[in-house]
């Protein structure tokens, strides 16, 4: 005999209909009631999405994912970014989604390990090319998708992290939902019934750290794709539980164990704009080693020594970073961007990391993979102590005469407090996408994201 299912712990207040105060929010939203700051926000995380779906439109996965979907889908409602193929909508966010996080590329935020641009962007840019929405209607949706993306998942991580589950999917399939519902002028009840629908999609593992599984990169697609579809059924008519983040069974029960931060999650609506808390990534790799190769390439700036020199190197992070980052094995790109020391001995050699640093011939070059042996990876205290509140790295370096150099990083660069200028946004795109585009395309594309406003034509953003 089955033994019955305990009941949750009791809800504190603020818990209260977190789902329905989260649908009218998104309902609610208006772009003419946004603060300067906050379209400013919107305009940097589109040109940063645009750099990471352009650079990542030529990724074998997304190669995949678009070869399938053409072998179908013969409709034409919205643009395949950087190519001139064209889909339904859904279909469409699905390839851009892919694109978006083909190379490690993509924004994310700290305190919900989670990569917002992948799953919101092309859920929103798809459906406002097919309804024809205007500039206004397309920020406020962007900034609800960001709003509902990362207040979830900064009120469940690390938590959903430890169980296995991946963020940016589990979490941006809402902010997707929430981005399209806005876009159809759904209202408070119809959303909720969307953000409902989409806990049912809700999902995404992190086992491809074990072996550098490829279907890391469909995570925000199918987010973005499943979010259109749930906004899509529920204006139809189709229910979704209204408890579905707060509920017995639901999304903070289910993939967190019970455990949240509900003030993450509802606290200051309407007032405190996630959006506006970004990370960009300077680096094509994981995050939650940057502090690190910021740390080792700050050392080589400092005190310049050849890589032959290097006795050991020592990378200390928090634990939900050293967890799965620590191999040593190159065998794909995936393996090689996951791994802090394969990473960090490509930024001592190169003294940065770009795309081509990753290139096969580079990791099994003899010197580079005796530096990445001599690596080791570990849990630091005082970065373990200050996360997720801050994301941190040491790198210690010891050199074959006895040298020691150390270098602590806080903030690495592109957090809210070590962040990427707009000049940083625009060299960026440009260094990534123009040898795609050429460089008239890039610099129209540049100056239409820096002009965007309520008023904007969006049609350069669909034109490829």
């Amino acid at each position: 005999m089955n033994a019955p299912i305990a009941a949750p712990a009791p809800l504190p207040g603020i818990a209260e209909g977190a789902s329905r105060r989260l649908a009218a929010h998104v309902a609610g939203l208006d772009s003419r009631q946004l603060p300067a700051p906050v379209v400013q926000a919107f305009r940097r995380a589109l040109l940063d999405y645009l750099t990471c779906a352009i650079a990542g439109s030529r990724m074998e996965a997304t190669r995949i994912v678009l070869d399938y979907l053409q072998s179908w889908d013969q409709c034409r409602e919205a643009g395949v970014v950087g190519m001139p193929a064209r889909l339904s909508a859904q279909n469409a966010a699905f390839v851009n989604g892919t694109a978006t996080h083909g190379l490690d590329l993509d924004d994310g935020m700290t305190r919900g390990s989670v990569h917002p641009a992948g799953a919101a962007f092309p859920a929103l840019l798809a459906m406002a090319e097919k309804l024809g929405s205007p500039a206004e209607d397309v920020i406020a949706a962007g900034v609800a998708a960001y709003d509902v993306t990362l207040r979830i998942a900064a009120a469940v991580h690390p938590h959903t992290t430890r169980r296995g589950f991946h963020n940016t999917p589990t979490a941006g399939v809402f902010g997707a939902a929430a981005g399209a519902a806005r876009l159809l002028g759904l209202d408070a009840a119809t959303t909720l019934n969307a953000l409902g629908l989409a806990g049912s999609f809700s999902g995404g593992l992190r086992a491809f750290l074990a072996d550098g599984a490829e279907v890391k990169r469909i995570h925000p697609g199918k987010a973005a794709r499943d979010g259109i579809v749930c906004a899509e059924l529920a204006k139809r008519g189709l229910t979704g539980p209204g408890e579905v983040i707060e509920g017995r069974f639901g999304y903070v029960q289910a993939l967190a164990g019970g455990n949240a931060e509900w003030e993450r999650l509802v606290g200051d609506l309407g007032q405190r704009y996630e959006i506006c808390n970004v990370y960009f990534k300077p680096y094509p790799a994981c995050r939650h080693f940057h502090a690190a190769l910021d740390a080792v390439r700050t050392i080589g700036a400092k005190t310049p020594f050849r890589i032959d020199d290097v006795a050991s190197v020592r990378i200390g992070m928090y634990e939900a970073g050293a967890a799965g980052h620590d191999q040593k094995t190159a065998e794909n790109l995936l393996d090689a961007q996951m791994s802090a020391p394969v990473t960090t001995a490509l930024a001592m050699t190169f003294g940065n990391v770009t795309v081509p640093s990753f290139d096969r011939a580079n990791l099994e070059r003899p010197d580079i993979r005796r530096l990445v042996d001599v690596t080791e990876v570990y849990v630091d205290e005082e970065c373990d102590r200050i996360y997720p509140g801050r994301r941190s790295g040491v790198a210690r370096v010891e050199l074959k005469n006895g040298t020691v150099l150390e270098e602590r990083v806080l903030d690495p660069k592109g957090e809210g407090e070590n962040p990427m200028s707009d000049g940083d946004l625009t060299d960026k795109f440009m260094s990534n996408c123009e040898p795609i585009l050429g460089a008239a395309r890039s610099r129209e594309l540049v100056e239409a994201v820096w002009r965007l406003d309520r008023g904007s034509d969006l049609a350069v953003l669909y034109r490829w």
